[in-house]
């Protein structure tokens, strides 16, 4: 209270005294500026996305346990489909936030007022450029999580729109790809995006580039069974240029010291959270192995995926993986402890400085393959490229290499004898560990791995009883084909939450309504894949 009453009487002497100074300046906090430079927000806006994607909440709990990478060793719920609010709301929230601030640096580089000043920071049309690839980058996963979202008027707070209609899927992609030809038809490869503050691509125009154009592959990809000009957005693309080797990736590097480590990390580390370990179906796929008690298998079967120990430890000499989808009340200690710990193995991907690719050269490979109706070079090009990425990583973070030339050549070679459409979307979906939310976009895509547990299959054996996967939710006995809406929505954008409800199957807000681009036979891949 003292310091408060000198401060007034200060700043009363100040003012009797006839001072110029304004009293508004003796409100202004140095460490709360009132403007902030593109290369900041940018910097921010690309550690925050990274940070609240790839962690134990938001993947961890949605999309890695949905794709079955991971499992949950206590409270199985989000296993079983039955999600945190606190999270889905969160998360949601700032998310958008992440996309304001890109959306912030492509008017500070439009606005006459500001663009000059900003142009310190880089070419001012080329910070536009990598802005937008990078919203719609996030944006794509927000639809693909959700489904119809907010876009065209999300960021209109300024001109009075306090709640912004929600963008069919329908429209939504494809002005992502407008977007993105946009972006990539501005960008000057002779000046930089950023000189500070890119932590992706340290302002490398032709990296930018390459990254949108890719993007626009992905993309397009994702349209593959219901538009046929499908292949003609990926020529485009390729003609302007796309990833051609892993040095191209998109890729954010953490660092092994604080604050800046990864968010896998900290929620095991810092947070104390030993909530997971790899899920059982992968596991069974990466050892070669078929899930005997369902009676499926895969293309592979007795194959060794040489990224096995990349991926995961063993556990007193063996690899075994946690079952997916028990109860919590079947998720006994003794079924715990005979699955690896990340908590107590500390694997690559929780170390701190794990590496996050939004984008891959081997992803490419994949998507050129099917887009030449599944082709051998390009799909090999792509296994070869995962392994090496992945070995590359894993030297990096780890201190050593796992695997050799030779063991990549035999590997690819032996994976190649059979290149179709499930071969190729598999290899992907193992390349993509830990970026669940495109591998879970995939399968709802292809139908594969068809590996992937179903509600109501056989999880589990424990003395003899064979155990189910039930769920608590109602998927319509696949796995989610969507995120439901936030419950906060349904208060803070009522108009545009009831409209987008109304449009989902049974007009309900529900996990079984499908993308669009879904269009597979439910808990099968789609005919044009067989």
């Amino acid at each position: 209270m003292k310091t408060i009453i000198k401060g007034l009487l200060f700043a009363t002497l100040i003012f009797t005294a006839g001072s110029c100074k304004d009293l508004e300046e003796l409100n202004i906090d140095p460490n709360q500026p009132s403007s902030v430079s593109t290369a900041t927000l940018m910097t921010g806006a690309q550690k925050s996305m990274l940070d609240y994607i790839y962690d134990n909440w938001f993947s961890g709990r949605q999309a890695l346990v949905y794709s079955q990478y991971w499992a949950q060793r206590t409270y199985t719920e989000e296993d079983r489909y039955q999600i945190r609010e606190s999270v889905n709301n969160n998360y949601f929230n700032y998310l958008y936030r992440v996309a304001g601030n890109l959306n912030n640096i492509e008017k500070l580089n439009t606005d006459e007022a500001t663009k000059k000043g900003m142009a310190t920071y880089g070419d001012n049309n080329n910070q536009i450029a990598a802005a937008k690839i990078l919203k719609v980058w996030l944006m794509q996963l927000m639809a693909d999580t959700w489904g119809a979202i907010p876009y065209n008027e999300a960021f209109k707070l300024e001109e009075g729109v306090l709640y912004p209609k929600y963008d069919d899927l329908n429209t939504l992609y494809y002005q992502f790809i407008t977007e993105l030809d946009e972006a990539t038809a501005m960008i000057n490869e002779d000046a930089e995006v950023f000189t500070e503050g890119d932590l992706i691509y340290n302002g490398d125009a032709t990296a930018w580039k390459k990254f949108g154009n890719s993007l626009k592959c992905k993309i397009a990809l994702r349209l593959s069974k219901v538009d046929p000009k499908w292949k003609t957005y990926i020529a485009e693309a390729v003609t302007s240029g796309i990833f051609t080797s892993n040095s191209d990736n998109a890729v954010f590097n953490y660092s092994a010291t604080a604050p800046n480590q990864s968010y896998f990390y900290k929620g095991f580390f810092e947070d104390g959270r030993n909530d997971f370990s790899v899920a059982k179906p992968f596991v069974d796929l990466l050892k070669g192995q078929a899930d005997t008690l369902n009676v499926k298998t895969h293309p592979w079967k007795g194959v060794v995926d040489p990224r096995l120990p990349i991926y995961t430890s063993a556990r007193n000499g063996k690899y075994i993986g946690l079952p997916y989808g028990l109860t919590s009340a079947q998720m006994t200690s003794a079924i715990r402890n005979a699955a690896p710990s990340f908590y107590a193995d500390e694997p690559l991907v929780v170390q701190p400085n794990f590496a996050i690719s939004l984008l891959s050269y081997s992803e490419i490979c994949f998507i050129l393959s099917e887009y030449k109706g599944f082709s051998v070079p390009e799909y090999k090009e792509g296994v070869k490229a995962s392994l090496e990425y992945w070995n590359d990583l894993y030297t990096k973070v780890m201190g050593k290499a796992l695997l050799s030339s030779a063991s990549i050549a035999d590997y690819v070679a032996v994976v190649s004898a059979r290149v179709d459409a499930e071969t190729v979307a598999t290899q992907k979906y193992i390349h993509l560990y830990m970026n669940g939310t495109e591998a879970w976009s995939e399968y709802r895509r292809t139908g594969y791995p068809t590996t992937l547990l179903k509600p109501g299959e056989h999880s589990y054996v424990v003395g003899g009883a064979v155990l189910d996967f039930t769920t608590l939710s109602e998927t319509k006995g696949d796995i989610p084909a969507r995120v439901k809406y936030p419950t906060n929505e349904s208060t803070l954008n009522p108009t545009g939450f009831k409209d987008a409800v109304s449009k989902l199957t049974d007009g309900s807000n529900n996990y079984y309504s499908k993308m669009f681009w879904d269009v597979r036979s439910v808990g099968n891949p789609h005919p044009a894949n067989k």
